[in-house]
């Protein structure tokens, strides 16, 4: 696969967004802000976020909506590499933003759930019907790890839910092209599970063996010590993730069978589709803080709302 760079210099990139003017948005998770690349790879900086801005979507409404960890990391530089750490002490837990594209406004709109504060909020996926899955990746203390979960929240603040808890380090979120299954990325267990919906913003019960003890349903488990990252769905049902240490993209199929695509990094964040047959990728290299772009072998499912 050829892969060309649209720019480099960037402060641990992710969360791209592809733009209807051919622009990309993305998040600088570790410099607190997004910034917007334009089709000839020249960047300036959009809004000043706070915290670790993460993942990004567009919400119904044409505002951009943000999953901020409030800064759940460190960073060092190992190699030449920028490598994000443990958490800071100083870290008071993370929130949602809504981004006013039109005159730069930031908002929080959620920061807790049912009384308790989110931990790090890390990637979204909107349905069709407006609402919005997203994942805690919880974040490390020097008393052990304070576990994530799987959450609904409706885009106007009025109603957020948890649908799965004490995931291990959730991560990225995407839809079916059918919007009937959550697929979710667990970072340290390299694993992608899928959740089958029931109805809008709420999950099937939890089954296997057990009843209740099995979250959802496994795709598959990466062998070996890979982790995964954010993600994106393709058209035909294909799940492509971004792998950290065999750095590149891994698309799974929902039948657990995978294929790798790599990128020159091995902190591989996060991947967008987009461009007029939908096969244009914009792909986040964060540890060499570069974004490439390419061509995809099959066309991405275009999102449910887009600007």
């Amino acid at each position: 696969m050829d892969i060309e760079l649209v720019v480099e210099g960037c402060g641990f990139l992710e969360g791209p967004v592809a733009m209807s003017d051919g622009s990309i948005i993305a998040t600088e998770i570790e410099l607190g802000r997004l910034i917007r690349v334009s089709p000839s790879g020249k960047t300036s900086v959009l809004v000043e976020t706070g915290g670790g801005p993460n993942g990004a979507a567009i919400g119904p409404d044409g505002a951009l909506y943000i999953t901020n960890n409030g800064g759940s990391f460190l960073y060092s530089r190992v190699n030449g590499l920028n490598i994000p750490g443990p958490t800071p002490p100083g870290h008071k837990g993370g929130y949602i933003q809504r981004v006013d594209l039109s005159t730069g406004k930031v908002e929080k709109i959620y920061e807790a759930c049912d009384g308790r504060p989110f931990w790090g909020p890390n990637d979204l996926v909107f349905d069709k019907h407006g609402g919005f899955w997203f994942t805690d990746h919880g974040c490390t203390t020097p008393d052990g790890r304070n576990f994530g979960g799987l959450y609904y929240a409706k885009a106007d603040g009025s109603k957020v839910v948890r649908a799965r808890d004490h995931m291990i380090s959730p991560n990225g979120v995407g839809l079916s092209p059918d919007g009937s299954v959550v697929y979710m990325a667990d970072t340290h267990t390299g694993r992608l599970w899928a959740f089958d919906v029931s109805a809008p913003g709420e999950l099937a019960p939890p089954g296997g063996p057990v009843p209740g003890y099995m979250p959802g349903r496994v795709i598959a488990t990466l062998p070996g010590y890979q982790f995964l990252d954010s993600l994106a769905v393709e058209a035909g049902g294909k799940v492509c993730v971004a792998t950290i240490f065999n750095g590149g993209i891994t698309a799974f199929d929902p039948d657990g069978s995978t294929e790798h695509f790599p990128f020159p990094d091995i902190v591989t964040t996060n991947i967008c589709f987009g461009g007029a047959d939908m096969r244009d990728a914009w792909v986040t290299c964060s540890a060499t803080g570069k974004l490439f772009k390419c061509r995809w072998p099959r066309p991405g499912l275009k999102l449910n709302h887009n600007a």
